[in-house]
């Protein structure tokens, strides 16, 4: 099996055509499958090496979807990783940088957040009506480009087909949290998790998880998912589960 450590080219995998990008999921966890501390004061506790692999796969995405609080909690920037990165990305035929998803259905980005002060790759903002007028206004004024859905919440495989269409956005990324990733894999559009599973242990009930937000309520709902590849690196294990089956067919075939 591939190492997953040398992700997969942007060249997309083998299965039938669906109206969304290649959706990967990437996360570091501690041995008690916790994201963050219950504080959420520590947010990033992977090795250099955890770091390095989550810059070679924005390498081979075109884009990356981060939550709002994963955002500002980690000052992210969401970009290509530097120069080494970036000529991945230029030999894999993709821009210099990835277009930059974000996805707040409070409209609760600041105007101070660290992302909107690189010019780097396109920022697109995924929010709802329950942002509110000024709030939605704001955001129209830093970001490329906004879309807006109902109070309800956003319907994220619509998001995902309109970005493919709209902009061409074949592979994703997304970066959590634990609730963004709760509703990418309820809605069976994840493809593939990259998981680091970390040498810690956080301990708390109010710690965040992988998959936190309304989840499933029984085995037989659940998502699946078939390990491809282990590979130890130090300390770290990183994980490469794939989907049991195609989610747009799962998704295709939903009553």
């Amino acid at each position: 099996m591939p190492s997953p450590l040398t992700p997969s080219q942007p060249s997309r995998p083998a299965r039938a055509p669906i109206p969304r990008p290649f959706v990967l999921l990437n996360v570091a966890m501690t041995a008690d499958a916790k994201i963050a501390t219950a504080t959420r004061r520590t947010t990033t506790f992977g090795s250099p090496r955890d770091q390095e692999h989550l810059y070679e796969l924005r390498a081979t995405a075109d884009a990356i979807l981060c939550g709002a609080r994963t955002l500002i909690e980690t000052g992210a920037t969401l970009g290509n990783g530097g120069r080494r990165f970036g000529q991945l990305r230029t030999a894999a035929s993709l821009s210099r940088y990835p277009v930059r998803v974000l996805v707040t259905g409070t409209g609760s980005i600041p105007s101070c957040a660290p992302v909107w002060a690189r010019k780097w790759g396109p920022i697109i903002v995924l929010t709802t009506a329950k942002a509110g007028e000024q709030a939605i206004a704001r955001l129209r004024r830093k970001a490329d480009w906004v879309r807006v859905y109902p109070e309800d919440g956003i319907d994220f495989a619509n998001a995902l087909a309109w970005l493919r269409s709209e902009f061409g956005i074949l592979r994703l990324v997304s970066e959590g949290g634990g609730e963004l990733n709760d509703a990418l894999i309820r809605g069976g559009l994840v493809d593939e998790i990259h998981l680091t599973w970390c040498p810690w242990v956080f301990g708390g009930q109010a710690a965040p998880t992988l998959s936190d937000g309304i989840g499933f309520q029984t085995l037989a709902q659940a998502a699946g998912f078939r390990l491809h590849s282990v590979t130890p690196a130090g300390n770290e294990l990183f994980l490469v589960y794939r989907a049991k089956i195609d989610p747009g067919a799962r998704r295709r075939a939903a009553p």
